[in-house]
């Protein structure tokens, strides 16, 4: 087993947490047209309702729990955008105002956190992790399961968009609202949809890192947030696939990287990618329609 085949292995379960979460925040913004800044936080938050539900208090299987987290997460998408973020998009048409209330969401949430579960490192109970060979590349049980998780969820949110009238309907309202509106869609009912798979999304994403890094902390969603961003913009903002593209080259790119040279810089890796792509191709791999 050579050190890039370990790499190469750990880049796929990087690119499946990247993947989950960079799809989450790319459907938010392709139907509201700001970033949400708290996604991280989301993901942290969604993180700890797993350890709750697997841990600290139910002791549910890891897996129970990071499904009924993740609905309690779409739960908070929702209740998030009808409180706060909604009523502040439609009262101020430029997108600045939201974007700094999500800033200011985000360190209310970060200070919740830690005010709930404290700065201690915390552990999942997971099963035994038994460590399999698939060709040459060595991936435990639970690597493989997030894996696993990862391509339903892809495959899911691809039908939706391709077969489903809701997919339909979200596609349209993303490439125009206001022409969306006109046509009879329900746009309010596709933003409320919109947020719970965006928040659910996030909350999947924010347990199965936890999972994939071995431990969670209440800043872990924040810092990874960087390395989402970095995958969504090299896609090509706005665009799902362009997401999916986006995760699998700076996922790879960054964990293959770390096998020749320090690891503290394989995320810097991550930013030279971008950097050199858009330098190429300014709108992304696969830019959102509309774009120019």
């Amino acid at each position: 087993m050579t050190l890039f085949w370990l790499s190469f292995g750990f880049g796929l379960v990087t690119t499946s947490v990247l993947a989950v979460a960079a799809i989450g925040l790319s459907l938010q913004f392709g139907i509201t047209n700001y970033v949400n800044f708290a996604y991280g936080d989301f993901m942290a938050l969604g993180a700890y309702f797993t350890y709750v539900l697997n841990n600290e208090v139910f002791h549910l299987n890891i897996w129970v729990a990071l499904a009924l987290a993740a609905l309690l997460m779409g739960g908070f998408g929702v209740l998030i955008n009808r409180l706060l973020l909604g009523p502040f998009a439609r009262r101020f048409h430029s997108t600045h105002y939201v974007l700094i209330v999500t800033f200011g969401l985000s360190l209310v949430m970060l200070n919740v956190i830690y005010s709930i579960w404290g700065a201690d490192v915390r552990f999942y109970a997971l099963p035994f992790g038994v460590a399999h060979h698939v060709g040459p590349l060595l991936l435990t049980t639970n690597q493989l399961i997030v894996m696993g998780i990862a391509v339903a969820l892809l495959v899911a949110v691809h039908t939706t968009l391709k077969t489903t009238r809701l997919g339909k309907s979200m596609r349209a309202m993303s490439d125009n609202g206001t022409l969306a509106m006109t046509s009879g869609i329900d746009t309010k009912r596709i933003t409320t949809i919109t947020w719970f798979l965006s928040g659910a999304l996030s909350g999947v994403a924010g347990a199965v890192l936890g999972i994939g890094e071995g431990n969670l902390t209440p800043a872990a969603g924040e810092l990874f947030l960087f390395v989402i961003f970095a995958a969504v913009i090299l896609g090509g903002i706005g665009s799902i696939y362009g997401a999916m593209a986006g995760a699998v080259v700076v996922g790879m790119s960054t964990e293959i990287s770390a096998a020749f040279i320090n690891p503290a810089y394989k995320l810097d890796i991550a930013f030279v990618v971008l950097i050199l792509t858009l330098l190429i191709r300014p709108n992304g791999l696969i830019a959102r329609p509309g774009t120019t």
